[in-house]
């Protein structure tokens, strides 16, 4: 009985996969927040490189991976893919659970895929410095690592309620040299307002992203660099289901069903993009995005144009969102607490390609805790989402008898998330679910394009 589908280094894949070209209906454009007009590549010149917003814009099915960026991804790439057999045993079903394992990175999550693309497309163009935001930590931890690679200098704008609560997460940016302050900060405009109107604030993705966007806007010498939602970003993560592909293939066994975690939307995408292009070729498969109960943009937002951060510093696009000024409940999974969905997984939603679902964090971690003693691995919080449904569809499987092929993502490991586990394992885990009536409120800021 086999556990795991390794690859070789010389099936990294040499090309990243854009879905733009092959979606069913176009995907509306980017607008300026001033002229409502769509905006071109020179109003993203002071915040990316050219690279990036070329890349941003593109309508090429495929982008070839630059060969240093494909050495820098061989330090873990491929990434086993394991076949769940003693959580399938405990559960008593007859579906056969797979998971891509991304927690095998040195930053520990699927987020170092971008990192050292964007890091070296900064450094192709001379950039000295980058300005990013983090929610939990992994997507600054991979920015840290990556900048290292190529000697550029970070600063991290942490979300104040992560920053608390994950201490090692802000250490290990800090060993890999970046500068990590909690936000909202008084290193900023955005952060000082915030905080005049709440010193207690626990700060959220949409404040910490006005921080860096601000950061970077004003310095000559730095960029802004995002870890989900943007089209560029998406597509670097495009490698994990191209593997996955090739790691079916060999054991023969077509998914029925792919499930991930959104709370920007990059995971999700990774694994799913490259299904969905067989989807949306002829093949039966179905796709699940999982959210949370405390943040969910796709089953209670609404799709229409949002501003990617609460300051309104960013251009508008179309997604689904609870509102840019919405702030989260401070549960766990602080890389889930983001306001709005990736322009393209909104599309897709929108859709009905793919289905979304929320879940409280209580049966979440429950879930977590069953994989983890039967599995052995530690989910982050965020991928725990995916494996409480993985667990459900298996359990309907169980049901109904069928035998289903469920693959899903786990994005990250939970080393530095040990503190929400004996939170649950004590009986202190609350469950949070968005008020409507602040869904409500946040969704009346939203501008309104003609």
């Amino acid at each position: 009985m086999d556990y795991k589908t390794l690859l070789d280094e010389r099936d990294l894949p040499e090309r990243w996969y854009n879905i733009v070209p092959d979606l069913p209906v176009p995907l509306p454009p980017v607008i300026h927040p001033g002229t409502h007009q769509p905006i071109g590549p020179d109003d993203l010149a002071p915040l990316f490189p050219m690279g990036l917003i070329a890349q941003e814009v593109s309508t090429d099915q495929y982008v070839p991976i630059p060969e240093e960026v494909r050495e820098a991804l061989k330090l873990w790439r491929p990434t086993p893919m394991y076949r769940a057999h003693r959580l399938e045993k405990a559960l008593d079903t007859p579906a056969h659970i797979f998971y891509k394992y991304e927690g095998v990175s040195p930053a520990g999550s699927h987020k170092t895929n971008t990192a050292v693309a964007q890091a070296y497309y900064n450094k192709q163009e001379g950039v000295k410095r980058i300005a990013t935001e983090t929610g939990a930590g992994q997507w600054g931890s991979a920015l840290a690592f990556a900048c290292q690679l190529f000697g550029i200098e970070l600063k991290v704008y942490m979300v104040n309620v992560s920053y608390q609560q994950k201490p090692y997460r802000r250490q290990m940016m800090e060993l890999w040299g970046a500068q990590v302050v909690a936000s909202p900060s008084t290193d900023t405009q955005a952060g000082k307002n915030i905080l005049a109107a709440d010193p207690d604030s626990p700060g959220s993705l949409g404040i910490a992203i006005s921080e860096a966007v601000e950061d970077a806007a004003s310095s000559e010498t730095t960029k802004y660099a995002l870890g989900s939602v943007l089209n560029h970003v998406l597509m670097h993560q495009t490698v994990i289901g191209q593997e996955a592909q090739l790691q079916m293939e060999r054991l023969d066994a077509y998914p029925d069903v792919v499930i991930g975690c959104v709370g920007g939307g990059s995971s999700f995408a990774g694994l799913a993009f490259p299904f969905i292009k067989e989807r949306l070729e002829g093949k039966a498969i179905e796709f699940i995005a999982v959210e949370p109960e405390a943040a969910p943009s796709i089953t209670r937002g609404t799709y229409t144009y949002d501003f990617g951060d609460t300051g309104e510093l960013t251009p508008l696009v179309k997604m689904f969102t609870l509102g840019h000024t919405f702030v989260p409940a401070p549960i766990h999974a602080g890389g889930l607490r983001y306001h709005g969905m990736a322009p393209l997984i909104s599309l897709l939603a929108e859709q009905g390609i793919i289905e979304a679902r929320a879940v409280h964090q209580r049966p979440v971690f429950e879930a977590a805790v069953l994989f983890a003693r039967t599995e052995g691995i530690i989910p982050a919080p965020e991928p725990a989402h995916a494996v409480r449904v993985a667990i459900d569809e298996a359990l309907k499987c169980k049901e109904s008898g069928e035998t289903k092929n469920i693959l899903f993502l786990l994005c990250g490991h939970g080393h530095f998330d040990m503190a929400a586990y004996d939170s649950y394992l004590t009986g202190k885990l609350e469950d949070y679910a968005y008020p409507a009536e602040a869904v409500k409120s946040a969704l009346a800021g939203v501008p309104q394009i003609a």
